[in-house]
C-alpha cells in the first residue's frame, strides 16, 4: 500500500461547488458538492474550524515525571474531562505560538522547552481542520491563569502511568489525549 496520489487516483473525488449553511462562534458547516472517481456529483457536509493546538506538558517533581493536566467541563458529554491544555488558534497566528499561549493560560505555566510533536486530522470523513500536538519541557510556573470568560479550568499534576492506565474511563475521556499520548510516547522513545 501506498500514500501516493497517482496510484490511488481512482479513488480522489473533485470540489465542484461549496456553500455555507450554518456559522457560529466556534465553526461553520458546509455543503460541498463533488464529483465522484465516475463522475457523478454528490453533495458532503463538512464543518470548519479554526485548526487546534494540545500541548503535553511534563514536569519533574519529587514523585518524578508528572504532566500538567486541566479538569474542565465539556459540554458536548455533559461531563468532567482531564486532559492536556490546549485550544484553538487565532486568527493569523502559527502553531507554536497558540500552543505557547493556550498552555499559559490553562496552566499557568510557560515552557522553556517545547517543540511539534505531530499533526492529525480530528475526524477528516465531516471535519477540514487539524490538530497540531507539542510537547512541553523545563516549564516555569506563572503567577496566576489566564482564563477566557467561559473556562472555569483546574490545574492538576498527574503522574504518567496513572494517565495511561486511565485512558478511556472517566476523567480520561477526550479522545484526543490518547492521541496525544501516542505522540509523547513516540517522540521520547
Amino acid at each position: 500500500m501506498s500514500n501516493n496520489h497517482e496510484s490511488a487516483a481512482h479513488l480522489i473525488w473533485h470540489e465542484e461547488s461549496r456553500r455555507e449553511v450554518y456559522r457560529s462562534r466556534v465553526l461553520s458547516i458546509r455543503d460541498t458538492t463533488c464529483k465522484s472517481p465516475e463522475g457523478e456529483s454528490r453533495v458532503f457536509t463538512v464543518i470548519d474550524a479554526p485548526d487546534w493546538a494540545i500541548v503535553v506538558p511534563v514536569i519533574e517533581t519529587e514523585r518524578g515525571k508528572e504532566f500538567v493536566m486541566v479538569r474542565q467541563w465539556r459540554h458536548g458529554s455533559q461531563e468532567l474531562s482531564l486532559e492536556f491544555p490546549g485550544g484553538v488558534f487565532e486568527p493569523g497566528e502559527d502553531a507554536l505560538e497558540a500552543a505557547a499561549r493556550e498552555m499559559r493560560e490553562e496552566t499557568a505555566y510557560t515552557p522553556g522547552k517545547i517543540r511539534k510533536i505531530g499533526v492529525f486530522s480530528p475526524n477528516p470523513a465531516i471535519m477540514a481542520n487539524h490538530v497540531h500536538f507539542f510537547l512541553a519541557e523545563d516549564l516555569r510556573a506563572l503567577d496566576t491563569q489566564d482564563l477566557d470568560d467561559d473556562e472555569y479550568v483546574d490545574i492538576e499534576l498527574v503522574p504518567i502511568r496513572e494517565v495511561f492506565q486511565g485512558l478511556g474511563r472517566p476523567p480520561y475521556v477526550h479522545a484526543l489525549m490518547a492521541s496525544a499520548y501516542s505522540l509523547y510516547l513516540q517522540a521520547t522513545e
